[in-house]
């Protein structure tokens, strides 16, 4: 049977690594460039990549070019035409707030002749932050922290955020009409949906206040006075389908977890090791997701795994994206590719020859400095010796104090890009 040229570590490294490069604003732009027009090209973004995609589009373009971007906090990269400020992220800020009222203004600023180049990324719906008429910044940080601590799905999020805010959902496409519109998107959502992807600012929004306001009822979250009082209202929805501000509006993907499950898939094939691509859209808590995985690393560790009717037999790996979110109910740290790969340990029992990776693309997984971690077959039994019992700290979701204990954190810092979660499973021969 064949055996691995590397040790587990090592490859699951490369795969990422692989999978990180395939999501490169750089390379990703290039063939996505929108042609000059008569007036003036603007260009304005949101997101973890947005210096990077500015910096990027400011080399390819041609002629004259203004705008701005926001990014998070030690994201910036220098550009010479476009304006980068930074903002908090994943709980908005007062700098988020200025640069969106900086970049509506930019907006409404266009006339036809020219031309509105929103480049999005993850992180953007954050980062463009600019309350609706009668709200508050702090109405705004209250339902994003309740939010994220839920266990919501980023698109039941951000369905929120749109409802809450004047510049997403749309509604920063319709400041900029009759201006053309160009969105050039890095894709971090299950499905790559345009309306999801930072909140779609300049893509129609096909949610209602009433969506809004059953998220918020799903989740039992009692928000400020002013926002229950501003979405029942509902006096101003944002612009659908259809809607003529749109007339002169498109959306380009540039970049997806997709790509870059499959760009690991062709490392771990350059390895001879069997690539499984699970799916790019996985959501859902955390925990339940690795018991699932867990169970089809075990059935592929012994034999019985089949695609069709030809079984798969290790070396062999799973790879699988998308979003699972933690229901926070201890008073532990850890991000959702932590509790993840703990819960996926905890569900293996220490199978010999099944070892791990979860990974956000961005580099940041959760509000830590660490990417995501690495589990082994051992990893259990190590942590245990050290006085960190898995059990007990997934109970209080504390999974990084797990990993890091074990020294088994990735660090990697900002990659500047962000296609949301990279998982791979490696079951060896």
């Amino acid at each position: 049977m064949a055996r691995l040229e590397k040790a587990a570590g090592p490859v699951l490294r490369e795969l990422f690594d692989a999978a990180v490069a395939a999501a490169d604003p750089r390379r990703a732009l290039l063939a996505r460039m929108p042609a000059p027009v008569r007036g003036r090209t603007v260009v304005a973004g949101a997101g973890k990549a947005s210096a990077v995609m500015a910096q990027s589009f400011e080399a390819l373009w041609p002629g004259p070019l203004e705008g701005l971007v926001v990014t998070r906090y030690g994201h910036a990269v220098r550009c010479d035409k476009i304006e980068v400020m930074e903002a908090a992220h994943p709980i908005p800020d007062a700098a988020a707030e200025r640069a969106a009222r900086k970049i509506l203004e930019l907006a409404h600023s266009l006339g036809e002749k020219d031309q509105f180049v929103f480049l999005a990324s993850g992180g953007g719906s954050a980062l463009l932050s600019l309350p609706a008429p009668g709200l508050a910044l702090a109405d705004e940080q209250a339902v994003t922290r309740a939010l994220l601590a839920s266990g919501a799905t980023i698109t039941e999020i951000n369905t929120v955020r749109k409802h809450l805010s004047r510049i997403k959902g749309g509604r920063l496409a319709a400041a900029a009409a009759p201006a053309a519109v160009v969105t050039l998107a890095i894709s971090d959502v299950p499905g790559d949906d345009p309306a999801a992807i930072a909140s779609g600012p300049t893509v129609p929004d096909p949610t209602r206040f009433a969506d809004a306001r059953a998220v918020l009822a799903k989740y039992r979250i009692e928000a400020p006075p002013a926002v229950e009082a501003y979405l029942e209202k509902a006096e101003e929805e944002t612009p659908k389908p259809g809607d003529p501000v749109f007339a002169r509006a498109r959306f380009e993907l540039v970049a997806s977890p997709r790509q870059a499950l499959a760009a690991a898939a062709e490392a771990a094939l350059a390895l001879k090791i069997t690539p499984i691509v699970l799916s790019d859209r996985i959501e859902g808590e955390a925990r339940e997701a690795a018991r699932v995985l867990a169970a089809i690393a075990l059935s592929l560790k012994a034999g019985e795994f089949k695609i069709g009717a030809e079984e798969v037999r290790p070396p062999a790996v799973l790879l699988s994206g998308g979003e699972t979110t933690v229901t926070m109910k201890g008073g532990g740290r850890g991000g959702r590719n932590t509790e993840f790969l703990l819960a996926l340990g905890l569900a293996l029992e220490g199978a010999e020859g099944i070892s791990a990776l979860a990974c956000d693309t961005d580099g940041i997984d959760g509000s830590g400095e660490n990417a995501g971690a690495m589990l082994f077959p051992e990893s259990l039994a190590r942590a245990a010796a050290l006085g960190a019992e898995g059990k007990a700290l997934l109970a209080d979701n504390d999974s990084y104090r797990f990993f890091a204990a074990l020294g088994d954190l990735v660090v990697t810092g900002p990659t500047l890009t962000n296609v949301n979660d990279f998982r791979a499973i490696l079951v060896e021969g």
